[in-house]
């Protein structure tokens, strides 16, 4: 998140809209996993009614460089404040359908996150139905040279 351009006005304006701000109602039915959750459309017709009431705008740009899609949520006050957050994800499909599917769950959750409301988490059902990566055994030679091969990844 990037708040280098917050200003006290901002964090108090949006203080009081998250007062306001009820969670996204589950009116949407995922039929894959037979549940319901706030699509895009509900997440923005539950903050922007409140935020606009504080003068706090919202605006998502959206990117994709090949392979990563990218949205930027702003959310900005009338004082001249604004703070920013993105979120990327690499699309199941890099057609324009999997682009467009990325970018509406980047933009529905990327709100969420930066106003404070929750919504069932439709897509994370899938991963939590997975069975996790078995682990590899590791050598006593594996386990010793495990500093080495951190240290060439965080360079």
């Amino acid at each position: 998140m990037n708040i280098d351009k917050a200003t006290p006005e901002l964090f108090a304006a949006l203080a009081a809209a998250q007062l306001e701000i009820e969670n996204a109602s589950k009116s949407s039915v995922n039929p894959h996993f037979r549940s319901k959750y706030a699509d895009l459309a509900e997440v923005l017709n539950t903050v922007r009614p409140v935020l606009a009431k504080h003068q706090i705008a919202v605006f998502q740009s959206t990117g994709f460089d090949g392979s990563l899609g990218t949205v930027e949520t702003v959310l900005a006050h009338a004082s001249g404040g604004s703070v920013s957050s993105a979120a990327s994800c690499v699309p199941a499909k890099t057609d324009a359908q999997g682009i467009g599917a990325a970018t509406t769950y980047l933009r529905r959750y990327g709100l969420a996150a930066m106003t404070g409301i929750a919504q069932e988490d439709d897509d994370g059902q899938a991963a939590a139905h997975q069975a996790p990566p078995k682990a590899a055994k590791s050598s006593p030679e594996d386990v010793a040279a495990m500093p080495d091969r951190l240290a060439a990844i965080c360079i």
